[in-house]
């Protein structure tokens, strides 16, 4: 909405028309010259048509964005409200630019000559970044017919839009190296109701007759049942490494940060086992702290997608890294996703790891990712630190490999399959107890 009202004001084209006109006028009367009236008689027309169109009623003007929420890459149209506009014309409109906004018209501007009754065209906008992004801001004037007052131009506050990660709809093939719970889909190491095909067995008192198996019973001569493995879901726990972001962002279809990977790899990971009926909950290492606990559901997704738009980058300022509680029960299925750059991360890591909990490390720094440009000698100094702590990463790395937690770098929804099966398959090994 405009901050403070707006008047109409005679547009200098007017003024021009009146005084050139006028001293045209006088100038012919004063030396006999006719010539003169026939020169200035247009400019004179055009201000009297201008002056019977004298608006009398001032407009009155909204924007607002058609979706309070989108997905990034996504689009949505921002409306002009208007509201007594019988005496406007032509309407301009100019759009502020903001970052990771693109527009349509490319440049943000563009004018319309408005018919009695006709609504003004909206502009289209698309924002490129996940996160918070202020829609709607603009100045608009209008004029009326033969350009004879103005209104305007007025600026309009923009609102704040929600722009959610992109997800990929994708389910995994992967098992759960340790599945708990029976409501999900995934295979239980233990009989119970389920669709999936496990032995055949003697018949005791309890058993369902719709599982009798009258072949093997008649060639057996006793009663025998099909018994099945259990379906079971898995609990997983998201951990987010928000502590810095590494590298440049150029939105949907350009360069990502480590940070833009690591967002949109959070949304689909818990797509991907919300979809298939697992409990998912999300912890982000932020100033914010944001955490969503475990739960199902379209609605639980939403809530998670919604946390990791508001994510800022930063350091927790209430409790250290090495000692946060991940409440990660037995069983729980934890994915970090950090570029390991931080040593007390990587210590919390391997603790869980100590736990006997199966930890998946998913390395988010694109390649070739370099520190933010500095002047001068100071690049050089800049370069050399970046280095130093690349090698520092390698070694984390390389310790995390150690104690048995796997990493990888993230290639999509499906970068976790063939590691979730390498877990279950180590889950199911035997183990020799001291």
């Amino acid at each position: 909405m405009n901050d403070a009202p707006t008047r109409w004001h005679a547009t200098s084209s007017l003024g021009r028309s009146l005084i050139v006109g006028g001293l045209g006028a006088a100038l012919a009367l004063a030396a006999g010259r006719p010539g003169l009236v026939v020169l200035v008689a247009p400019l004179l027309l055009m201000a009297a048509l201008a002056l019977v169109h004298k608006p009398v009623v001032e407009p009155r003007v909204f924007s607002t964005p058609a979706r309070q929420q989108l997905h990034e890459g996504q689009g949505t149209r921002l409306r002009l409200e208007t509201h007594d506009l019988d005496d406007v014309e032509h309407v301009t409109r100019m759009m502020s630019p903001q970052p990771f906004l693109a527009a349509h018209p490319v440049d943000g501007v563009f004018g319309q000559l408005l018919s009695r009754g006709e609504a003004v065209a909206p502009f289209e906008v698309s924002p490129r970044r996940w996160g918070t992004r202020s829609v709607g801001g603009e100045k608009v004037a209008m004029t009326t017919a033969w350009a004879g007052y103005r209104w305007g131009p007025v600026a309009l506050m923009g609102r704040e839009v929600g722009v959610l990660p992109t997800v990929t709809h994708v389910r995994s093939g992967g098992e759960a190296p340790q599945p708990i719970g029976l409501i999900g889909a995934h295979r239980s190491r233990r009989d119970g109701d389920g669709t999936e095909f496990s032995s055949i067995r003697r018949f005791h008192a309890g058993d369902r007759l719709r599982r009798i198996n009258w072949r093997v019973s008649l060639r057996q001569g006793t009663l025998h049942v099909e018994s099945t493995r259990a379906e079971e879901d898995t609990a997983v726990l998201v951990i987010v490494d928000a502590l810095a972001d590494y590298g440049e962002s150029e939105g949907v279809g350009g360069a990502a940060s480590s940070l833009d990977v690591t967002v949109r790899a959070a949304s689909s990971l818990a797509e991907q086992y919300i979809g298939g009926g697992d409990r998912v909950a999300l912890r982000v290492l932020s100033p914010g702290g944001e955490y969503a606990g475990y739960g199902t559901g379209t609605r639980h997704l939403r809530r998670i997608l919604i946390l990791l738009s508001r994510i800022r980058p930063g350091i927790p300022r209430d409790v250290a890294i090495d000692q946060i509680d991940f409440r990660a029960t037995a069983g729980t299925v934890v994915v970090v996703i950090s570029p390991m750059l931080s040593e007390p991360l990587a210590t919390a890591t391997v603790r869980l790891v100590r736990r006997g909990l199966p930890v998946i490390v998913v390395d988010p720094l694109p390649p070739g990712s370099t520190p933010s440009a500095y002047p001068g000698s100071e690049a050089k100094v800049a370069e050399l630190a970046w280095r130093m702590r690349l090698l520092d990463r390698s070694h984390l790395l390389t310790q995390l490999a150690a104690a048995g937690c796997p990493v990888v770098p993230w290639n999509g929804p499906r970068t976790l399959e063939e590691v979730l099966r390498r877990l279950a398959r180590r889950a199911a090994m035997p183990r020799v107890g001291a």
